[in-house]
């Protein structure tokens, strides 16, 4: 644990990339060979576009990643928020305890805010639009969402305490888990549900994608699903009836055009439909 929490406190740019990049490539292989759906589409188009916004997010994350060192920095330096005030435990439980906070309130709480505010609804919608949800839609957000989820991990380190090694292992650990549960892969059912019991697995995370309510408010998680089980936001449903999207942006004209997509947050709102 020691030699993570080392490599986690000094981890350079480049494999931070590299891990992002590296999880895209894996998962789109996998995806092509083994995939849940056989869409129709222009995939590199559709990925061109998805790409856009994940380079968007980098930026700003970049930007304004020096709000997010000092935070952390001074909360270790004054022993503020949470994990400062926890007795003395193993290493490992700490990280575990920090790493389940920093999920709770850096992707689910601001997820499930997101659904229920008409504002920042208007740009997350653009992550729901996509109706071929492959890994690439893992980091499809509107960059002014982007700042949103930046905003939000930062009142997580805050509250929480976060030194800046933990902040490190869990945007690592957000990357990778969230381009898994995006995949377009089928993992054999019962491993599947397994798997959901502890953190959000593909067939969790894409009946959230589903074009209708309720189910388009539920499973919010990101890498943990205890969240959406303890608050009452855990739904599930059969694979083969998933149809992705948002009921109200079927036209591929309004969904897969990029210009389009960055103007959804200021046109006017639509009302969704419940089954």
């Amino acid at each position: 644990m020691n030699e993570i929490v080392s490599y986690f406190t000094t981890i350079p740019s480049s494999h931070r990339s590299l891990i992002l990049v590296g999880g895209i490539t894996i998962f789109w292989l996998i995806e092509n060979a083994f995939p849940l759906f056989r869409f129709d589409y222009k995939k590199w188009q559709h990925a061109g576009i998805n790409i856009f916004f994940t380079l968007t997010t980098i930026v700003i994350n970049f930007c304004l990643a020096y709000l997010l060192l000092k935070t952390a920095d001074w909360t270790v330096e004054n022993n503020f928020g949470i994990l400062q005030i926890l007795p003395e435990m193993p290493l490992w439980l700490y990280a575990i305890i920090g790493l389940l906070l920093l999920d709770l309130i850096g992707a689910y709480l601001v997820h499930l805010i997101e659904h229920r505010t008409k504002v920042l609804w208007r740009f997350h919608l653009i992550h729901h639009s996509d109706t071929w949800i492959d890994t690439t839609t893992a980091n499809r957000h509107h960059p002014g969402e982007s700042v949103i989820r930046f905003a939000f991990t930062l009142l997580g380190v805050f509250i929480i305490g976060s030194p800046m090694w933990m902040v490190f292992l869990y945007q690592t650990l957000s990357v990778v888990a969230t381009q898994f549960n995006h995949a377009n892969i089928a993992l054999p059912k019962k491993l599947d549900v397994f798997l959901s019991y502890f953190i959000v697995s593909p067939d969790m995370h894409k009946i959230h994608h589903h074009y209708k309510l309720p189910y388009t408010d539920s499973n919010y998680g990101n890498i943990f699903s205890v969240w959406d089980r303890l608050f009452g936001t855990f739904k599930t449903m059969p694979r083969k009836d998933i149809i992705y999207g948002i009921d109200t942006h079927q036209d591929p004209k309004e969904h897969n055009e990029l210009k389009n997509l960055l103007n959804i947050p200021f046109q006017k709102h639509r009302s969704p439909e419940i089954d």
